[in-house]
């Protein structure tokens, strides 16, 4: 550990605003000479790197910054660190909420944070001139694949000279997901550190995770009985139909016939889709509750698609299964992990942040804990009756930090980039299969002092299975940025793009 603190010296960072850490500094030098992919563990300073990257091209004067970040909240984030760090005064935050007249008076400036569905749009309008920026980073970029607004934008970049920075905790476990995002990118470097990696191991603070177990109470094993009764029912129907099916009730293997069935076997449609809903009906039931479980399926009854009046009116178990799920409610029946967080959060003094995937789930937990008298605040996305517009989400995470709340519950919104130091126990109510959401979720605790992890798992449910799953691909996209790396070189080791030709 180092005895005095240094810190970065460059004439467009404030003195004495940013510790000297070896890793960042060789990190954005890389990211400066070339289109690059920085992959670094959540609390280890990405966006410290992204700001020695802006302070470099601005200091050269090449062009502006556009800095993407895909949720508000963490757009605001980036735009209080950079207005706080660097010695310029016109950086700005671009969002939906602001109106076109305003948006044209913002986009002159040196620096932009903002999200990408608006500057897309922007770029579209014509409010913007892709020709003014000689630096783009993407953060988040992990999500640059499929149909998500940053392919976009890069394809309308595509002709800029420029240089193109992306920002990740950890790539994904796919191959193909991975080189979908370098293509995107035109990313021809990765710079990566691991946790283990020597120069990081100073920084990492321990994290310890406790895997809890809860039992199902009696009221909803007798619903998860009369769903899977009903799910196997389909099955039956859609084995009958000529579709060769495992046992596992797996969602991931119904959504991959889907294709397959609408082109070539329409019969099966009806029970296919019935079999998705169910399967999504029991995750809902097991991992969240019983409540969860019945806006689910008010929500589906209330759409019409194939299959969901016979499936609301004539299968006597999914009947039988909503029925048994009422009277429960009205007893006061949850589900267990309620009762195991009130304990839990409890025994803890410092704050927590709860992760659920489910809006529904936030609500009820939300409910229970403030009727236990625990302070709890709640993070969701905008979307929605119910969601939170940028100036709530901002305000909710600033109450935390103040400690006007001890609990924060949050959906996907919170496990991106969100900055909250103090937080030491994160606790995920349900898990998920993924290990960009399984290291981004972990990423919130231990900080800046030790950090605990605390895996609610309901047993003999979809909670176990996607647990193994999540560990299992966060160990494969460990390697994959070793991978794509060794893929890179082969392509064009001494490979350069964009400001290159004038730098």
């Amino acid at each position: 550990m180092y005895l005095s603190i240094q810190y970065i010296e460059h004439p467009l960072v404030k003195k004495s605003s940013i510790e000297y850490r070896e890793y960042q500094v060789n990190l954005a030098k890389q990211a400066i000479a070339y289109n690059c992919l920085v992959v670094l563990p959540t609390g280890l300073g990405k966006t410290t790197v992204a700001l020695q990257v802006i302070a470099e091209l601005l200091s050269r004067r090449t062009g502006g910054v556009l800095f993407l970040a895909p949720t508000r909240v963490l757009a605001h984030q980036h735009c209080e660190f950079l207005r706080s760090t660097l010695l310029i005064d016109d950086v700005a935050l671009i969002t939906g909420e602001d109106t076109i007249t305003k948006r044209k008076k913002l986009w002159i400036n040196s620096v932009i944070c903002a999200t990408p569905e608006i500057v897309k749009n922007d770029l579209d309008r014509q409010l913007v001139d892709p020709t003014q920026f000689a630096l783009i980073i993407f953060d988040e970029a992990h999500r640059t694949i499929g149909d998500y607004a940053y392919a976009g934008i890069a394809e309308r970049f595509a002709s800029v000279n420029l240089r193109i920075m992306g920002m990740t905790a950890t790539l994904p476990s796919e191959r193909e997901k991975a080189s979908e995002i370098l293509r995107i990118l035109k990313i021809s470097t990765i710079a990566q550190r691991t946790e283990e990696s020597p120069d990081v191991k100073p920084y990492v603070q321990q994290t310890d995770t406790q895997w809890i177990s809860v039992e199902l109470p009696p009221e909803m094993k007798q619903i998860q009985f009369c769903i899977k009764s009903s799910i196997d029912s389909q099955y039956h129907d859609l084995r009958r139909l000529g579709l060769n099916l495992s046992n596992s009730r797996s969602l991931s293997e119904l959504l991959r016939v889907r294709d397959f069935v609408l082109r070539q076997n329409r019969r099966a449609a009806k029970p296919l889709f019935t079999a998705i809903r169910l399967i999504h009906a029991l995750n809902v039931l097991e991992s969240h509750g019983v409540t969860s479980f019945l806006r689910f399926c008010e929500r589906t009854q209330e759409k019409k698609g194939v299959g969901i009046r016979d499936l609301f009116e004539n299968d006597l178990n999914f009947g039988k299964a909503v029925r048994l799920a009422k009277e429960a409610q009205q007893k006061g029946i949850e589900h267990s992990k309620i009762i195991k967080l009130k304990e839990i959060i409890n025994g803890l003094s410092g704050k927590v942040l709860i992760f659920t995937s489910y809006r529904d789930s936030v609500e009820v937990i939300h409910q229970k804990l403030t009727e236990m008298n625990i302070a709890a605040g709640f993070l969701i996305g905008k979307a929605g009756e119910t969601g939170l517009k940028q100036k709530r989400q901002v305000e909710t995470v600033q109450k935390f930090r103040d400690g006007q709340y001890k609990v924060l519950i949050a959906t996907r919104v919170g496990e991106e980039g969100l900055d909250i130091s103090e937080v030491n126990t994160v606790i995920f109510f349900d898990n998920v299969p993924s290990s960009i959401r399984y290291v981004q979720r972990k990423g919130r605790t231990g900080r800046k002092d030790y950090g605990k992890l605390i895996v609610l798992i309901a047993k003999d449910t979809t909670d176990e299975t996607y647990y193994w799953i999540g560990k299992r691909k966060v160990s494969a996209a460990k390697k994959m940025g070793e991978k794509m790396s060794k893929i890179l070189k082969e392509q064009d080791p001494m490979q350069k793009t964009g400001l290159d030709a004038f730098l």
